[in-house]
């Protein structure tokens, strides 16, 4: 019997609609769920005239911007709804006048909880524990509530080498170094080494077991922000490499070909390290700030080489961003290897819950229990800060995997169980057991 094609339209588009409505109870338990987010840049409390500088190691205020995304603009009506959930807004606009109220309502519970005042936020996004990138951690940062992980790029910065070859890099380059001279302050290394062993032993292996005596859980990179991510083949011979090292430490500057070498054998080293101390490895993954951010660099298929090194099968890599959409889908078979996972965080911030609902469902289709939530919440301004952004990221993903999940229930995937499982295992357990959290 041919249907009639009014009716089929009807039928498609009923169709349609009941995918991109989550199923109330789905959705009511996804906002209930205590969360673990992987990742983000929580500022630390600062006394007036105070700033904090460690948010992150390569900030983006002070590099060519690029044009920001409708989702991340204060006409976004969810910026509206973060004021009226966190700060009780009355007003229906965005009117400055209006606006005033929202920072003066934050400065009020901020001097009433004191110290407490970044766990109160947490609170209000149903976040029980928030990993933290941060340079090092600060007042209102303590565990269990917050956990350190720290940037190990500095360490692939030794000497002098690697052009630029961009104004941003030309910006961040010297911070790379900045942050490596620091490190070795704190450990009481005045020079650089002269040999690449001596390097390894008295910086680089140190620093990974500060910090994890400190308390990181993972370390991370923003490589994709200074290099592509290809770190090629292993250098089979350490003296090649260390050729390379003293010529960058003694004068002699080595070609880009030799240091992006040098790099890429410390890349290999401080893995290998992180794996024998039991802290992940994090990579940004996909487009970032700057108007000059180089995107194909960034695509995580580029760490292919890493991921399938039989070296670093003990070392747990986690896609930060998860291919921040652009690569989404080369992320659902990498999630395949069994020492890698990703997270949503950044995606949270850049995509409304419909179209998230898709990247995640691709992803839940595949490896669902290799799926980590994040927010990547980070410092902006008085009006539209880390409380706000993160509001909107939490609700965002919540409303994200609740879509996708309904849609996979409506098309006989999996059953209600089976999302709750699911549900329970991208916004908590997965995550838990992965960093040995209790």
């Amino acid at each position: 019997m041919n249907t009639p094609r009014p009716f089929l339209a009807i039928l498609l588009l009923s169709s349609a609609v009941s995918a991109q409505t989550p199923d109330s109870g789905i959705l009511a338990e996804a906002l209930h769920i205590k969360a673990i987010d992987n990742h983000s840049h929580p500022p630390k409390l600062v006394a007036p005239g105070e700033k904090d500088d460690d948010f992150d190691a390569l900030p983006c205020d002070p590099i060519s911007q690029m044009d920001p995304p409708f989702q991340t603009r204060p006409e976004n009506p969810q910026v509206l709804k973060a004021w009226k959930a966190l700060w009780a807004y009355s007003y229906d606009d965005i009117d400055p006048e209006h606006v005033k109220a929202v920072v003066a309502a934050k400065q009020k519970i901020k001097q009433a909880h004191g110290d407490n005042y970044s766990n109160w936020v947490l609170d209000q996004l149903g976040i029980q524990t928030q990993f933290a990138n941060r340079v090092a951690m600060g007042r209102g940062l303590q565990t269990p509530r917050f956990h350190w992980v720290p940037f190990d790029d500095p360490v692939l910065f030794p000497g002098k080498g690697l052009a630029p070859g961009s104004p941003d890099r030309e910006y961040f380059y010297p911070r790379e170094r900045q942050l490596l001279k620091r490190y070795m302050d704190e450990l009481g290394v005045a020079a650089i080494p002269s040999t690449l062993d001596e390097y390894k032993t008295r910086v680089v292996t140190p620093e990974l077991e500060k910090q994890k005596k400190a308390g990181a859980v993972a370390i991370k990179f923003e490589a994709a922000y200074l290099r592509s991510l290809d770190f090629g083949p292993p250098i089979s011979q350490i003296a090649d490499a260390d050729s390379i090292y003293r010529a960058a430490v003694s004068g002699r500057v080595p070609s880009d070909q030799e240091y992006l070498r040098l790099q890429n054998y410390l890349l290999r080293y401080v893995a290998s390290e992180a794996g024998r101390l039991g802290m992940a490895v994090h990579f940004h993954t996909g487009g970032g700030c700057g108007s000059y951010f180089d995107l194909p660099g960034s695509n995580p298929t580029l760490l292919s080489s890493l991921i399938d090194d039989p070296a670093l099968r003990k070392t747990t890599f986690v896609l930060v961003h998860g291919g921040a959409q652009t690569f989404s889908r080369e992320v659902s078979y990498l999630l395949s290897k069994p020492n890698v996972y990703a997270d949503l965080s950044e995606q949270t911030w850049l995509l409304p819950p419909r179209a998230l609902s898709v990247v995640v469902r691709d992803w839940l289709e595949w490896y669902p229990d290799k799926v980590l939530y994040g927010t990547d919440l980070a410092p902006g301004t008085p009006e539209l800060d880390w409380e706000e952004v993160g509001w909107i990221e939490n609700q965002t993903a919540r409303q994200a995997l609740a879509i996708a999940l309904t849609g996979m229930m409506s098309d006989g995937e999996i059953n209600r169980q089976q999302a709750s499982n699911i549900l329970h295992m991208v916004l908590h357990d997965t995550a838990a057991k992965l960093y040995g959290l209790q």
